[in-house]
């Protein structure tokens, strides 16, 4: 099955059902239908068979039907993070030898300056009048080449998803209909959508995490679509159309929270809502116990990755129960694997190891993405006798209970945002007066987690008076996007290390922890 059956399946009765509800307006079913139709035959002009197109924008009805009607095409689809810098995501095109652009006017506007620099790209296509060499609109209603659409399979690339890894190069994840379309069937049976539930999509649709738009839809579920995160439209969408699930990142629930709290009516805000799932970064027990007694709905999480085509771990809403009743153990796990999935945790010789020790988290499954785009040496390393090598560290207990105790990887993830930490180190370490840093994530009660920089400046440079905070962050700025960027810099004499020469981050957290006790204030 192809993502747009998938999620567009007909039934008899539901072709003029809500499918998109945007703060435009909505979409059926059959306007959707007939929009990736028309894109599919589109994107066949775009680019031959396998070839990628990438997408650019804010989330709108038209990037929804894109992600459907490119691999329907037998193309394969590129959504970029419209975050990153225009150099970033340039470096993105040339990876996945991108042949053409589909973006919003803001978006190709600042891509313009770099996109000669891409010898790929051969069209740039405008969702907005104006934009790009032809208009998306004028596209879809041109005749098809004869020859020119090849139904897509299964089991081709879909979707290439771009994530960070230990080096910090970008690498492109190689989603399929197959790995996705699992995906989704592991999540219809452990967070099931019930027959009224109307569905709030908070993230870009570049995230992983618009798996769940497909889920939504397959199920003939509506999908109310933001243009971008913002809590007084979110919350006029919800009360307008009755939202009755939403999933979050813990910063996202921080601000909803403190939107409900300034409303005129709090209990008006959210009114319907029944469930509240999130993953992409722990939530801290406070938040969640805060956001119960506001909402009075129940709880969801998903473990999930890029890699994993979407969520493919989930604690239910009775350990939630459990976890804010007291079991502190519940709230402290990534919950258990889904239908489908296997789990297991290896020591660094690849053996498995019992339940209680931990070790690396290890995955097999069919959600397992296809490897990455034209990084072979990555694959290999990633995918390792069919299990998937998730680089966190965890623990297994004897019912199957997952719990993150680490992540070998250094990945951040801030406000729902991966960062890898050996990019942010590789940007301040070029600062003259640098001479070691080291990137860790803390907690912090907005973004989940902020990316802190710990310094150790070189020899004589002490009183220099451009090494400061600001300064850092202001190096660190020049190449990199604003979420990556520090929000606390530390400077230090010397940085933990092992026998090996290795920063020991979980001693350097902890350092920066207590630092942190001291002086709230930040460096």
């Amino acid at each position: 099955m192809l993502l747009h059956e998938l999620a567009l399946a007909r039934a008899a009765v539901d072709d003029d059902a809500p499918a998109l509800i945007t703060p435009e307006g909505t979409w059926s079913r059959r306007d959707l239908r007939s929009a990736v139709e028309d894109l599919a035959r589109a994107a066949a002009t775009l680019a031959p068979p396998g070839g990628r197109i990438a997408i650019v924008s804010d989330s709108r009805p038209e990037v929804v039907a894109l992600l459907l009607a490119i691999p329907a095409a037998g193309r394969v689809a590129v959504p970029l993070n419209t975050r990153l810098t225009p150099e970033e995501m340039a470096a993105q095109l040339t990876v996945a030898a991108v042949e053409a652009v589909v973006g919003s006017a803001e978006e190709l506007g600042r891509l313009a300056p770099v996109l000669g620099g891409v010898d790929t790209v051969r069209t740039v296509v405008g969702l907005d009048p104006g934009a790009g060499d032809i208009s998306l609109s004028a596209l879809a209603a041109a005749p098809a080449l004869p020859s020119s659409r090849r139904p897509g399979a299964a089991t081709d690339p879909a979707w290439i998803i771009f994530t960070s890894g230990t080096t910090g190069r970008a690498k492109g994840a190689v989603l399929t209909a197959a790995s996705l379309g699992a995906a989704v069937a592991t999540t219809a049976v452990s967070r099931p959508l019930a027959a009224d539930d109307v569905y709030l999509y908070p993230f870009p649709l570049h995230h992983v995490s618009a798996y769940n738009v497909l889920h939504a839809l397959s199920r003939r579920r509506p999908v109310v679509l933001p243009t971008r995160f913002d809590t007084g439209v979110i919350a006029a969408l919800a009360a307008r159309h009755g939202v009755t699930v939403v999933s979050l990142a813990p910063t996202m629930l921080r601000m909803l929270l403190d939107h409900r709290e300034k409303a005129p009516d709090p209990a008006s805000v959210f009114a319907a809502l029944r469930t509240i799932t999130y993953g992409a970064a722990p939530m801290p027990p406070g938040l969640l116990a805060e956001a119960d007694a506001a909402f009075g709905a129940e709880f969801a999480q998903g473990y999930g990755m890029t890699e994993l085509s979407g969520n493919a771990v989930f604690l239910s809403p009775d350990d939630h129960r459990r976890g804010l009743a007291g079991d502190e153990r519940m709230l402290a796990a990534a919950g258990r694997p889904g239908p489908g999935v296997e789990l297991r945790i290896t020591g660094v010789d690849g053996r498995v190891l019992p339940p209680g020790e931990a070790g690396e988290v290890r995955v097999r499954a069919a959600q397992v993405c296809a490897g990455y785009w034209d990084d072979p040496e990555a694959t290999a390393a990633a995918m390792v006798d069919g299990w998937l090598r998730t680089g966190d560290i965890g623990v297994l207990d004897d019912d199957q209970l997952l719990t993150i105790v680490d992540r070998a990887k250094d990945i951040i993830v801030t406000g729902g945002e991966n960062v890898a930490s050996r990019e942010v180190e590789d940007v301040i370490g070029r600062h003259p007066l640098v001479g070691r840093v080291a990137v860790i994530g803390i907690p912090d009660d907005h973004w989940g987690e902020a990316v802190c920089a710990v310094v150790v400046v070189r020899a004589g440079a002490e009183h220099d008076p451009t090494t400061t905070a600001a300064d850092i962050r202001a190096r660190a700025g020049t190449g990199l996007a604003r979420f990556k960027v520090p929000k606390r810099v530390v400077f230090v004499d010397e940085l933990p290390v092992n026998a090996g020469g290795k920063v020991v981050k979980a001693e350097l957290r902890r350092r920066v922890a207590a630092d942190a006790a001291r002086h709230p204030d930040g460096g």
